[in-house]
């Protein structure tokens, strides 16, 4: 983080603030967060109003003093005498890997490199040579336009008449108002469209949230080398005993069939480790870091754009804790209320778009530094053969498509496939789980 806005203050100036208390909302270019004070004192001037947007780290946004001083001797302060704003620094793309899903441990050597002003050659300038003049304006191609008033221009604009087609009867060839209203379209030319002048698009400001994202996801395209390795899932199973173990929940949790697949992604990272790895530079020595637990980010939609909190420790979780944590991580992701840490790592990610019946399946973009996301399609009924014995009967199984996106650096494409076998198999025998 380099920049945030200003959210609401929650204190005024000549308020007493404890240890604790909520002094202002910061937004980030991931959550809104809530800044607590951890000293006693008094607010005495604020410096930075809400709704400032690109506030740099660092810089004075209010003036505190102990309990007891003039708080009316600081009503002129500013903040030139705090000592002056500092613009944020300008985006680089060694900054840009420090918004990744965990960050990274040493410094990296991936930077641009640059010339020396010593090693630049400048090159001699050309002869200057005496080019034939056709006596008009000297103008770029792309900047090329009739000579007209402004007036005129106004006027074309407003009636839509293409004032390159307008000959101008002014001095040196000027297009006058006259010309302007003068003008006849040439035979067969279509007639101007009565809104040419109202402009067919709207330009939305892009969020730090979706400038991040945009970083992070050519990041990944970029520097990860995608394979995708497909599978059809059974889950009529599982639904049944998602079923049975709601039933007899007495109100105490409700499972959905998310926290189902979230537990079989631990399952099938501790059978193939591989997968619940990421690639690493370790002090300029490149690694491949294997994780002894599964933290699965579960990608989340919200207003602001695709959030991934954390699920830590899924491996030793039991279903109705998964629940609890996707349930309340989604929503504070939702209110933008995510603390950092509850974002920042994970070891692999899933992402479910199975409630929308129209995504048969789908891929996803890997989160780096993970090495491995899953796509979970919608839930299809299928004709299937029937175990009757004449095998002449067909009924009607549940199914799923899913798809692993692998970093071909860290997973070769059999341990991918492998990887989805093993998920298939824990998901088709959902008892697996509560072992």
């Amino acid at each position: 983080m380099t920049a945030g806005n200003i959210g609401t203050w929650q204190k005024k100036a000549g308020d007493a603030i404890a240890p604790g208390d909520v002094l202002v909302e910061i937004e980030t270019d991931k959550a809104q967060m809530d800044f607590e004070f951890q000293e006693d004192g008094v607010l005495a001037k604020i410096l930075k109003d809400s709704g400032e947007k690109d506030v740099a780290v660092g810089n004075p946004i209010a003036v505190m003093i102990e309990e007891g001083e003039d708080v009316s001797a600081f009503d002129s302060f500013t903040l030139d005498d705090a000592g002056g704003e500092k613009a944020p620094p300008k985006d680089k793309p060694k900054e840009e890997a420090a918004d990744s899903s965990e960050p990274p441990d040493s410094g990296s050597k991936t930077s641009p490199s640059t010339l020396d002003k010593g090693e630049s050659k400048s090159e001699p300038a050309p002869e200057p040579q005496e080019s034939e003049s056709s006596g008009g304006r000297l103008e770029t191609s792309l900047d090329r336009e009739p000579l007209a008033s402004p007036s005129a221009k106004a006027l074309a604009l407003e009636k839509g008449v293409p004032i390159k087609q307008v000959k101008g009867s002014g001095p040196g060839g000027r297009i006058t108002k006259q010309d302007i209203e003068k003008f006849q379209p040439s035979a067969g030319a279509a007639p101007p469209a009565a809104s040419a002048a109202v402009p067919t698009y709207e330009d939305i400001p892009a969020s730090s949230m979706r400038k991040t994202i945009a970083n992070r996801l050519v990041q990944s395209m970029n520097q990860n080398p995608h394979y995708f390795v497909s599978g059809t899932l059974s889950v009529t199973k599982l639904l049944k005993l998602r079923q049975a173990l709601n039933a007899s929940a007495d109100g105490k949790y409700k499972l959905s069939v998310n926290d189902f697949l979230i537990k079989a992604c631990a399952v099938a990272c501790k059978k193939i480790p591989a997968v619940n790895s990421s690639w690493r530079d370790v002090g300029g020595q490149i690694v491949i870091r294997q994780h002894n637990t599964v933290d699965v980010s579960v990608a989340v939609a919200t207003p602001i754009g695709l959030m991934t909190p954390i699920v830590r420790g899924v491996d030793n979780l039991g279903l109705e804790g998964i629940s609890a944590q996707v349930k309340d991580l989604g929503k504070r992701a939702r209110d933008g209320k995510l603390k950092p840490e509850e974002y920042q790592g994970g070891t692999f990610t899933i992402s479910n778009m199975g409630m929308n019946a129209a995504v048969e399946r789908f891929t996803a973009v890997i989160n780096p530094p993970q090495a491995g996301i899953l796509a979970v399609g919608t839930t299809r009924k299928v004709a299937i053969p029937s175990a009757s014995e004449d095998g002449s009967g067909v009924e009607w199984d549940d199914q799923i498509i899913v798809t692993g996106s692998f970093d071909h650096k860290v997973v070769d494409g059999a341990v991918g496939g492998e990887w989805i076998r093993e998920y298939k198999k824990v998901v088709e025998n959902p008892l697996e789980m509560l072992l």
